[in-house]
């Protein structure tokens, strides 16, 4: 059994996850990221994707978050979200309309780096839908 450590997953309007852990798999900004306890420090940004949470007792619960950054220190990782709701509890009609928001702002940039960076932010939506 891997060592546990803690592990908070926080939204703006609730904590979703406070427990000890196992594992997280994180989707960091640079890629999917696992974090294990004694994890050496580092702060990233998280896109938008599913975070898997393996708990000390050993089940496992996916977590779909739109953004935000993970803070991950030795001792134990937590993950602000912009937004979070368990992978069950996904509304699929949200996560269109987020998509459909995600275009209209690639279409209406008024330069290219912004359009670059909103057709980044519709890729990693449309993966997302793909993956819940």
């Amino acid at each position: 059994m891997a060592e546990a450590f803690k592990f908070e997953l926080v939204s703006p309007e609730r904590l979703l996850v406070s427990e000890q852990v196992e594992h997280v798999v994180i989707p960091g900004a640079e890629g999917e990221m696992t974090v294990l306890a004694n994890h050496s420090p580092v702060m990233t940004t998280v896109k938008p994707g599913v975070v898997t949470v393996k708990s000390a007792g050993g089940g496992e619960e996916r977590y779909v978050v739109f953004g935000g950054f993970a803070d991950i220190l030795p001792e134990g990782c937590t993950l602000l979200a912009e937004s979070a709701v368990r992978v069950a509890e996904i509304d699929r009609d949200d996560l269109a309309r987020r998509i459909q928001e995600a275009r209209e702002d690639a279409a209406d940039a008024k330069s290219d780096e912004e359009r670059t960076r909103a057709e980044a932010f519709l890729a990693q939506l449309t993966t997302l839908q793909d993956a819940v």
